[in-house]
Protein backbone atom coordinates (compact mmCIF):
# COMPACT_ATOMS: atom_id res chain seq x y z
CA UNK A 1 0.00 0.00 0.00
CA UNK A 2 0.72 3.50 -1.13
CA UNK A 3 0.41 5.26 3.10
CA UNK A 4 1.13 8.61 4.43
CA UNK A 5 2.70 9.26 7.56
CA UNK A 6 2.05 12.61 9.02
CA UNK A 7 4.23 12.86 13.11
CA UNK A 8 6.84 11.65 11.12
CA UNK A 9 9.21 13.34 13.34
CA UNK A 10 7.25 11.85 16.95
CA UNK A 11 7.82 9.31 19.59
CA UNK A 12 5.27 6.89 17.73
CA UNK A 13 5.96 8.24 14.10
CA UNK A 14 9.47 7.41 14.44
CA UNK A 15 8.38 3.17 15.87
CA UNK A 16 5.83 2.84 13.36
CA UNK A 17 8.30 3.95 10.04
CA UNK A 18 10.56 1.26 10.21
CA UNK A 19 7.88 -1.59 10.80
CA UNK A 20 5.36 -0.25 7.53
CA UNK A 21 8.81 -0.21 5.55
CA UNK A 22 9.48 -3.72 6.53
CA UNK A 23 6.01 -4.90 5.73
CA UNK A 24 6.78 -3.63 2.09
CA UNK A 25 4.39 -0.74 2.14
CA UNK A 26 5.41 2.72 0.35
CA UNK A 27 5.43 5.24 2.65
CA UNK A 28 5.07 8.85 2.55
CA UNK A 29 6.73 11.03 5.28
CA UNK A 30 5.63 14.55 5.44
CA UNK A 31 7.39 16.59 8.28
CA UNK A 32 7.45 20.44 8.56
CA UNK A 33 11.09 20.66 8.09
CA UNK A 34 12.77 17.97 6.58
CA UNK A 35 16.46 18.79 7.59
CA UNK A 36 15.87 17.67 11.05
CA UNK A 37 14.16 14.62 9.65
CA UNK A 38 17.06 11.98 9.87
CA UNK A 39 17.07 8.34 8.78
CA UNK A 40 18.40 5.33 9.36
CA UNK A 41 20.78 4.07 6.22
CA UNK A 42 18.37 1.40 6.03
CA UNK A 43 15.56 3.72 5.47
CA UNK A 44 16.64 6.23 3.39
CA UNK A 45 16.53 4.84 -0.16
CA UNK A 46 12.64 3.29 1.11
CA UNK A 47 10.99 6.64 1.92
CA UNK A 48 9.56 9.64 0.25
CA UNK A 49 9.61 13.00 2.74
CA UNK A 50 7.55 15.72 1.60
CA UNK A 51 8.02 18.90 3.31
CA UNK A 52 4.37 20.21 4.78
CA UNK A 53 3.04 21.92 7.34
CA UNK A 54 -0.77 21.14 8.40
CA UNK A 55 -1.07 24.68 10.07
CA UNK A 56 -0.56 26.17 6.54
CA UNK A 57 -3.00 24.31 3.86
CA UNK A 58 -1.19 25.66 1.10
CA UNK A 59 2.13 23.99 1.36
CA UNK A 60 -0.03 20.44 1.05
CA UNK A 61 -0.31 20.76 -2.51
CA UNK A 62 3.28 18.68 -2.68
CA UNK A 63 1.95 15.66 -1.16
CA UNK A 64 0.64 12.98 -3.18
CA UNK A 65 -3.26 11.86 -4.01
CA UNK A 66 -2.77 8.57 -5.16
CA UNK A 67 -2.57 7.05 -1.08
CA UNK A 68 -4.38 4.21 0.16
CA UNK A 69 -4.26 5.16 3.75
CA UNK A 70 -2.96 7.60 6.18
CA UNK A 71 -1.42 7.96 9.83
CA UNK A 72 -2.57 11.52 11.50
CA UNK A 73 -0.21 11.18 14.58
CA UNK A 74 -0.22 15.05 14.99
CA UNK A 75 -0.63 15.99 18.38
CA UNK A 76 0.27 19.49 20.31
CA UNK A 77 0.61 18.32 23.84
CA UNK A 78 3.00 20.62 24.18
CA UNK A 79 3.49 23.46 21.89
CA UNK A 80 1.31 26.61 20.76
CA UNK A 81 0.83 27.43 24.56
CA UNK A 82 -3.09 28.25 25.05
CA UNK A 83 -3.71 27.90 21.55
CA UNK A 84 -3.06 23.96 21.29
CA UNK A 85 -7.20 23.82 20.78
CA UNK A 86 -7.13 26.15 17.82
CA UNK A 87 -4.08 24.57 16.01
CA UNK A 88 -5.53 21.02 16.56
CA UNK A 89 -8.72 22.07 15.24
CA UNK A 90 -7.05 23.68 12.19
CA UNK A 91 -4.83 21.30 11.74
CA UNK A 92 -7.25 18.70 11.20
CA UNK A 93 -9.70 20.68 8.88
CA UNK A 94 -6.52 20.97 6.70
CA UNK A 95 -5.63 17.51 6.49
CA UNK A 96 -9.33 16.55 6.05
CA UNK A 97 -9.90 18.70 2.97
CA UNK A 98 -6.52 17.52 1.65
CA UNK A 99 -7.38 13.85 2.57
CA UNK A 100 -11.05 14.64 0.38
CA UNK A 101 -8.91 15.32 -2.44
CA UNK A 102 -7.27 11.41 -2.62
CA UNK A 103 -8.03 8.16 -2.95
CA UNK A 104 -7.34 7.00 0.42
CA UNK A 105 -9.61 4.43 1.86
CA UNK A 106 -8.47 4.89 5.67
CA UNK A 107 -7.41 7.59 8.65
CA UNK A 108 -5.62 5.92 11.35
CA UNK A 109 -5.55 8.25 14.65
CA UNK A 110 -3.99 7.15 17.77
CA UNK A 111 -5.85 9.50 20.58
CA UNK A 112 -6.33 9.61 24.09
CA UNK A 113 -8.31 7.00 26.85
CA UNK A 114 -11.03 8.71 29.85
CA UNK A 115 -13.48 7.36 31.83
CA UNK A 116 -15.51 10.75 32.23
CA UNK A 117 -17.43 13.28 30.10
CA UNK A 118 -15.47 15.74 32.37
CA UNK A 119 -12.45 15.32 29.75
CA UNK A 120 -9.00 17.73 30.56
CA UNK A 121 -8.46 20.39 27.75
CA UNK A 122 -6.35 17.73 25.88
CA UNK A 123 -8.06 15.23 25.97
CA UNK A 124 -11.29 17.12 25.00
CA UNK A 125 -9.28 18.62 21.94
CA UNK A 126 -8.49 15.16 20.62
CA UNK A 127 -11.85 13.91 20.89
CA UNK A 128 -13.06 16.89 18.47
CA UNK A 129 -10.13 16.29 16.49
CA UNK A 130 -11.77 12.51 15.73
CA UNK A 131 -14.78 14.46 15.20
CA UNK A 132 -13.43 16.40 12.72
CA UNK A 133 -11.55 13.23 10.94
CA UNK A 134 -14.72 11.33 11.10
CA UNK A 135 -15.64 14.51 7.86
CA UNK A 136 -13.65 12.63 5.60
CA UNK A 137 -14.74 10.61 2.90
CA UNK A 138 -11.91 8.05 4.01
CA UNK A 139 -12.88 5.12 6.73
CA UNK A 140 -11.61 6.73 9.95
CA UNK A 141 -10.09 3.74 12.45
CA UNK A 142 -9.29 5.46 15.97
CA UNK A 143 -7.17 3.94 18.69
CA UNK A 144 -7.53 5.22 21.93
CA UNK A 145 -4.70 4.53 24.35
CA UNK A 146 -4.32 4.84 28.04
CA UNK A 147 -0.36 5.73 29.42
CA UNK A 148 2.33 4.20 26.75
CA UNK A 149 5.33 2.68 27.93
CA UNK A 150 8.81 2.27 26.24
CA UNK A 151 11.88 3.51 26.28
CA UNK A 152 11.98 7.45 25.71
CA UNK A 153 7.90 7.83 26.07
CA UNK A 154 6.97 10.73 28.13
CA UNK A 155 5.43 8.34 30.56
CA UNK A 156 7.56 6.08 31.24
CA UNK A 157 11.04 8.53 31.66
CA UNK A 158 8.37 10.81 34.37
CA UNK A 159 7.67 7.45 36.02
CA UNK A 160 11.81 6.76 35.86
CA UNK A 161 12.55 9.97 37.01
CA UNK A 162 10.84 10.00 40.22
CA UNK A 163 11.30 6.70 41.09
CA UNK A 164 15.18 6.38 40.72
CA UNK A 165 16.13 9.98 41.99
CA UNK A 166 13.29 10.26 45.11
CA UNK A 167 13.72 7.79 48.05
CA UNK A 168 10.80 9.62 49.37
CA UNK A 169 7.67 11.00 47.50
CA UNK A 170 4.70 13.29 48.50
CA UNK A 171 2.55 12.84 46.03
CA UNK A 172 -0.58 14.20 44.77
CA UNK A 173 -3.84 12.43 45.56
CA UNK A 174 -4.07 11.91 41.44
CA UNK A 175 -1.59 8.88 42.42
CA UNK A 176 -4.75 6.90 43.07
CA UNK A 177 -6.44 7.29 39.98
CA UNK A 178 -6.28 3.92 37.80
CA UNK A 179 -5.04 3.10 34.44
CA UNK A 180 -4.57 0.58 31.96
CA UNK A 181 -0.60 0.66 31.10
CA UNK A 182 0.42 -0.46 27.18
CA UNK A 183 3.78 -1.41 25.78
CA UNK A 184 4.76 0.68 22.91
CA UNK A 185 5.18 -2.65 20.69
CA UNK A 186 1.74 -3.36 21.12
CA UNK A 187 0.60 0.06 19.84
CA UNK A 188 3.01 -0.61 17.13
CA UNK A 189 1.07 -4.01 16.67
CA UNK A 190 -2.57 -2.08 16.40
CA UNK A 191 -1.39 0.36 14.42
CA UNK A 192 -0.53 -1.97 11.69
CA UNK A 193 -2.99 -4.58 12.70
CA UNK A 194 -5.79 -2.16 11.85
CA UNK A 195 -4.92 -0.89 8.61
CA UNK A 196 -6.59 -2.08 5.61
CA UNK A 197 -9.03 -4.15 7.95
CA UNK A 198 -12.61 -3.59 7.04
CA UNK A 199 -13.61 -4.97 10.73
CA UNK A 200 -11.71 -1.90 11.70
CA UNK A 201 -13.84 1.31 9.77
CA UNK A 202 -15.50 3.44 11.28
CA UNK A 203 -14.77 2.29 14.57
CA UNK A 204 -13.35 4.13 17.53
CA UNK A 205 -11.29 1.04 19.46
CA UNK A 206 -9.85 1.42 23.28
CA UNK A 207 -6.30 -0.30 23.78
CA UNK A 208 -4.28 -1.28 26.96
CA UNK A 209 -2.05 -3.60 28.57
CA UNK A 210 -3.73 -6.70 30.59
CA UNK A 211 -2.84 -4.59 34.05
CA UNK A 212 -5.32 -2.65 35.68
CA UNK A 213 -3.06 -0.06 38.75
CA UNK A 214 -3.18 3.52 39.89
CA UNK A 215 -0.26 5.21 39.90
CA UNK A 216 1.42 5.03 42.70
CA UNK A 217 1.41 0.93 42.21
CA UNK A 218 3.29 1.74 39.02
CA UNK A 219 5.52 3.91 40.64
CA UNK A 220 6.07 0.96 42.99
CA UNK A 221 6.42 -1.97 40.74
CA UNK A 222 9.15 0.06 38.56
CA UNK A 223 11.04 0.24 41.93
CA UNK A 224 10.55 -3.15 42.36
CA UNK A 225 12.22 -4.21 38.95
CA UNK A 226 14.87 -1.45 39.60
CA UNK A 227 15.57 -3.33 43.26
CA UNK A 228 14.79 0.10 44.80
CA UNK A 229 13.24 0.52 48.13
CA UNK A 230 10.88 3.95 48.19
CA UNK A 231 8.50 5.19 50.30
CA UNK A 232 5.43 7.37 48.51
CA UNK A 233 2.93 9.42 50.55
CA UNK A 234 -0.18 10.78 48.79
CA UNK A 235 -2.13 13.98 50.28
CA UNK A 236 -4.79 15.96 49.35
CA UNK A 237 -3.48 19.55 49.39
CA UNK A 238 -1.50 20.06 45.90
CA UNK A 239 -3.21 21.10 43.53
CA UNK A 240 -2.83 20.25 39.74
CA UNK A 241 -0.97 23.56 39.69
CA UNK A 242 1.36 22.57 42.24
CA UNK A 243 1.81 19.16 41.07
CA UNK A 244 2.20 20.39 37.76
CA UNK A 245 5.21 22.76 39.02
CA UNK A 246 6.69 19.01 41.02
CA UNK A 247 6.45 17.27 38.09
CA UNK A 248 8.31 20.25 36.11
CA UNK A 249 11.12 20.02 38.74
CA UNK A 250 11.57 16.69 39.58
CA UNK A 251 11.53 15.19 36.53
CA UNK A 252 12.85 16.47 32.96
CA UNK A 253 9.47 16.76 31.16
CA UNK A 254 8.39 20.63 30.32
CA UNK A 255 5.95 22.38 32.12
CA UNK A 256 3.16 22.32 28.99
CA UNK A 257 3.47 18.62 29.34
CA UNK A 258 3.24 18.25 32.95
CA UNK A 259 0.41 20.51 33.29
CA UNK A 260 -1.57 18.39 30.18
CA UNK A 261 -0.54 15.03 31.92
CA UNK A 262 -1.71 16.16 35.44
CA UNK A 263 -5.03 17.33 34.27
CA UNK A 264 -5.35 14.10 32.32
CA UNK A 265 -4.04 11.76 34.39
CA UNK A 266 -6.82 13.03 37.20
CA UNK A 267 -9.01 10.60 36.48
CA UNK A 268 -9.30 6.69 35.58
CA UNK A 269 -8.32 5.59 32.06
CA UNK A 270 -9.06 2.10 31.82
CA UNK A 271 -10.63 0.46 28.58
CA UNK A 272 -14.06 -0.39 29.00
CA UNK A 273 -14.55 -1.24 25.64
CA UNK A 274 -13.25 -4.67 24.75
CA UNK A 275 -14.10 -4.97 21.36
CA UNK A 276 -10.50 -4.64 19.98
CA UNK A 277 -10.01 -8.53 21.71
CA UNK A 278 -12.64 -10.18 18.83
CA UNK A 279 -11.28 -8.26 16.14
CA UNK A 280 -7.93 -8.11 16.73
CA UNK A 281 -7.00 -10.96 19.16
CA UNK A 282 -3.46 -10.37 20.52
CA UNK A 283 -1.53 -11.09 24.39
CA UNK A 284 -0.10 -7.66 25.62
CA UNK A 285 2.72 -7.36 27.57
CA UNK A 286 1.98 -6.85 31.16
CA UNK A 287 3.66 -3.67 33.20
CA UNK A 288 6.50 -5.26 34.39
CA UNK A 289 7.67 -7.18 31.12
CA UNK A 290 6.77 -3.49 29.29
CA UNK A 291 9.18 -1.84 32.01
CA UNK A 292 11.90 -4.20 31.49
CA UNK A 293 11.99 -4.36 27.92
CA UNK A 294 12.17 -0.18 27.49
CA UNK A 295 15.04 -0.47 30.25
CA UNK A 296 16.73 -3.37 28.15
CA UNK A 297 16.27 -0.95 24.56
CA UNK A 298 18.33 1.74 27.24
CA UNK A 299 21.19 -0.35 28.49
CA UNK A 300 21.69 -1.99 24.96
CA UNK A 301 21.85 2.00 23.28
CA UNK A 302 18.44 1.20 21.11
CA UNK A 303 16.18 4.15 21.71
CA UNK A 304 15.01 4.87 18.68
CA UNK A 305 13.03 7.55 18.98
CA UNK A 306 12.29 9.95 22.60
CA UNK A 307 10.04 12.45 23.45
CA UNK A 308 12.63 15.26 24.37
CA UNK A 309 13.45 14.90 20.42
CA UNK A 310 9.74 16.82 19.31
CA UNK A 311 9.85 20.69 19.76
CA UNK A 312 7.71 20.31 23.06
CA UNK A 313 9.34 22.43 25.15
CA UNK A 314 7.62 25.46 24.06
CA UNK A 315 10.48 27.50 23.86
CA UNK A 316 12.17 26.59 20.60
CA UNK A 317 11.31 28.40 17.44
CA UNK A 318 9.95 25.68 14.35
CA UNK A 319 12.20 27.00 11.91
CA UNK A 320 15.69 26.07 14.65
CA UNK A 321 17.46 24.78 11.26
CA UNK A 322 17.80 27.94 9.94
CA UNK A 323 20.82 28.97 12.31
CA UNK A 324 23.02 25.86 10.81
CA UNK A 325 25.50 28.88 9.77
CA UNK A 326 26.32 30.97 12.86
CA UNK A 327 26.03 34.76 12.17
CA UNK A 328 29.30 36.16 11.27
CA UNK A 329 28.56 39.75 12.58
CA UNK A 330 26.67 41.02 15.98
CA UNK A 331 28.07 38.15 17.44
CA UNK A 332 29.57 37.53 21.06
CA UNK A 333 32.12 34.84 20.97
CA UNK A 334 34.58 32.36 23.38
CA UNK A 335 37.07 30.51 20.91
CA UNK A 336 39.80 28.08 21.80
CA UNK A 337 41.73 26.08 20.42
CA UNK A 338 44.27 23.04 21.67
CA UNK A 339 46.59 21.34 19.76
CA UNK A 340 45.45 17.47 19.42
CA UNK A 341 48.37 15.34 20.61
CA UNK A 342 46.53 12.14 20.38
CA UNK A 343 44.63 10.43 17.88
CA UNK A 344 41.94 12.68 16.34
CA UNK A 345 39.29 9.83 16.13
CA UNK A 346 39.82 9.81 19.98
CA UNK A 347 38.86 13.36 20.16
CA UNK A 348 35.80 12.73 17.62
CA UNK A 349 34.75 9.98 19.78
CA UNK A 350 34.80 12.70 22.90
CA UNK A 351 33.00 15.02 21.12
CA UNK A 352 30.36 12.53 20.21
CA UNK A 353 29.99 11.41 23.69
CA UNK A 354 29.27 15.16 25.30
CA UNK A 355 26.46 15.87 27.76
CA UNK A 356 24.31 13.04 29.49
CA UNK A 357 25.93 10.90 31.67
CA UNK A 358 29.18 11.91 30.58
CA UNK A 359 28.49 15.35 31.25
CA UNK A 360 30.39 18.58 29.90
CA UNK A 361 34.24 17.76 30.60
CA UNK A 362 34.53 20.34 33.36
CA UNK A 363 32.78 21.68 36.33
CA UNK A 364 29.73 19.46 35.68
CA UNK A 365 28.32 21.41 39.10
CA UNK A 366 28.39 24.82 37.53
CA UNK A 367 26.44 23.77 34.25
CA UNK A 368 24.01 21.63 36.44
CA UNK A 369 23.24 25.18 38.26
CA UNK A 370 23.00 26.90 35.15
CA UNK A 371 19.97 24.16 34.35
CA UNK A 372 18.30 24.53 37.23
CA UNK A 373 18.01 28.43 36.66
CA UNK A 374 17.34 27.16 33.56
CA UNK A 375 14.15 25.28 35.20
CA UNK A 376 13.38 28.16 37.43
CA UNK A 377 13.09 30.30 34.47
CA UNK A 378 10.55 27.73 32.68
CA UNK A 379 12.90 26.15 30.45
CA UNK A 380 13.73 22.85 29.65
CA UNK A 381 16.62 22.73 32.29
CA UNK A 382 19.68 19.91 32.05
CA UNK A 383 17.86 16.52 32.58
CA UNK A 384 16.82 15.42 29.40
CA UNK A 385 20.25 14.01 28.52
CA UNK A 386 20.80 12.68 25.13
CA UNK A 387 19.50 9.62 23.29
CA UNK A 388 22.14 7.26 23.20
CA UNK A 389 25.97 7.70 24.55
CA UNK A 390 27.62 8.29 21.46
CA UNK A 391 25.19 8.32 18.67
CA UNK A 392 23.77 11.71 17.88
CA UNK A 393 21.49 12.96 15.09
CA UNK A 394 20.59 16.27 13.50
CA UNK A 395 17.49 17.71 15.25
CA UNK A 396 17.34 15.82 18.78
CA UNK A 397 18.04 17.07 22.03
CA UNK A 398 21.35 16.88 24.04
CA UNK A 399 20.98 18.32 27.36
CA UNK A 400 19.25 21.96 27.19
CA UNK A 401 20.82 22.41 23.66
CA UNK A 402 18.91 20.63 20.11
CA UNK A 403 22.09 19.37 17.23
CA UNK A 404 22.09 21.01 14.29
CA UNK A 405 24.59 19.60 12.54
CA UNK A 406 26.56 16.20 13.52
CA UNK A 407 28.46 15.12 10.73
CA UNK A 408 31.58 13.00 11.46
CA UNK A 409 32.90 13.15 8.20
CA UNK A 410 33.43 16.89 8.40
CA UNK A 411 33.76 16.46 12.06
CA UNK A 412 31.76 19.08 13.30
CA UNK A 413 29.33 18.95 15.86
CA UNK A 414 26.97 22.58 16.21
CA UNK A 415 24.54 22.65 19.25
CA UNK A 416 21.43 25.41 19.34
CA UNK A 417 20.91 26.97 22.65
CA UNK A 418 17.50 25.48 23.76
CA UNK A 419 17.82 27.14 27.43
CA UNK A 420 16.21 30.44 28.15
CA UNK A 421 18.42 32.80 27.17
CA UNK A 422 18.15 36.79 26.28
CA UNK A 423 19.33 36.24 22.46
CA UNK A 424 20.44 32.90 20.38
CA UNK A 425 23.89 30.92 21.54
CA UNK A 426 25.49 28.10 19.80
CA UNK A 427 28.18 25.88 20.90
CA UNK A 428 30.55 24.04 18.02
CA UNK A 429 33.05 21.69 18.00
CA UNK A 430 35.50 21.41 14.96
CA UNK A 431 38.34 19.04 14.35
CA UNK A 432 41.08 21.31 11.98
CA UNK A 433 43.63 20.35 10.56
CA UNK A 434 46.71 22.65 10.55
CA UNK A 435 50.19 22.21 8.33
CA UNK A 436 51.75 21.41 12.09
CA UNK A 437 49.07 19.10 13.17
CA UNK A 438 45.08 18.44 14.16
CA UNK A 439 43.43 20.73 16.46
CA UNK A 440 40.44 20.93 18.37
CA UNK A 441 38.54 24.01 18.17
CA UNK A 442 35.71 25.08 20.56
CA UNK A 443 33.44 28.00 19.74
CA UNK A 444 30.87 29.69 22.25
CA UNK A 445 28.92 32.24 20.48
CA UNK A 446 25.96 34.62 21.31
CA UNK A 447 23.99 36.87 19.45
CA UNK A 448 22.39 39.05 22.27
CA UNK A 449 18.81 40.55 22.70
CA UNK A 450 19.56 44.06 23.27
CA UNK A 451 20.95 45.13 26.61
CA UNK A 452 19.90 42.66 28.71
CA UNK A 453 21.70 40.09 26.21
CA UNK A 454 24.65 41.95 26.78
CA UNK A 455 24.49 42.39 30.08
CA UNK A 456 23.98 38.58 30.01
CA UNK A 457 27.00 37.73 28.27
CA UNK A 458 29.39 39.91 30.07
CA UNK A 459 27.64 38.27 33.64
CA UNK A 460 28.78 35.24 32.52
CA UNK A 461 31.96 35.80 31.75
CA UNK A 462 34.06 34.58 34.86
CA UNK A 463 32.47 31.19 34.67
CA UNK A 464 33.05 31.37 30.88
CA UNK A 465 36.83 31.32 32.16
CA UNK A 466 36.45 28.45 34.03
CA UNK A 467 34.17 26.20 32.10
CA UNK A 468 34.75 26.68 28.56
CA UNK A 469 39.39 26.51 28.46
CA UNK A 470 39.02 23.66 30.63
CA UNK A 471 36.42 22.36 28.57
CA UNK A 472 37.94 22.40 25.22
CA UNK A 473 41.62 21.26 27.10
CA UNK A 474 39.52 18.20 28.64
CA UNK A 475 37.85 16.68 25.08
CA UNK A 476 41.49 17.20 23.55
CA UNK A 477 43.27 14.97 25.69
CA UNK A 478 40.50 12.56 27.93
CA UNK A 479 41.15 8.81 26.51
CA UNK A 480 37.44 7.22 26.88
CA UNK A 481 37.49 3.78 28.20
CA UNK A 482 35.48 2.19 25.57
CA UNK A 483 35.97 3.34 21.56
CA UNK A 484 33.30 1.82 19.86
CA UNK A 485 33.20 4.20 16.75
CA UNK A 486 37.00 5.48 16.69
CA UNK A 487 39.42 4.43 14.18
CA UNK A 488 42.29 4.10 16.33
Amino acid sequence: MKILLTGANGYIGRRLLPVLVEQQHEVVCMVRDPRRFELQDTLKDKVQIIKGDLLQSETLTALPKDIDAAYYLVHSMGGHGNDFEKAEHTSAENFVAYLNSTTAKQIIYLSGLSNTTQLSKHLSSRRHVEDILDQAKAFLTVLRASIIIGSGSASFEIIRDLVEKLPVMITPRWLNSRCQPIAIRDVIFYLTAVLSNPACYEQRLEIGGPDVLTYKQMLEKLAKVRHLKRFIFTVPVLTPKLSSYWLYFVTSTSFSISRSLVESLRNDTIVQDNRIKQLIPHQNLNYEEALRLAYAKIEQNMVISSWKDALVSGTMRLNYMDFVQIPEHGLLTDKQLIKIEQDPAIVLENIWRIGGKQGWYKTDFLWEIRGLLDKLAGGVGLKRGRRHASEITAGESIDFWRVLVADREKQRLLLYAEMKVPGEAWLQFRIIDKPDGAYLEQLAAFRPDGLLGRLYWFAMLPFHFIIFRGMASNIAHHRPATLPHAKV
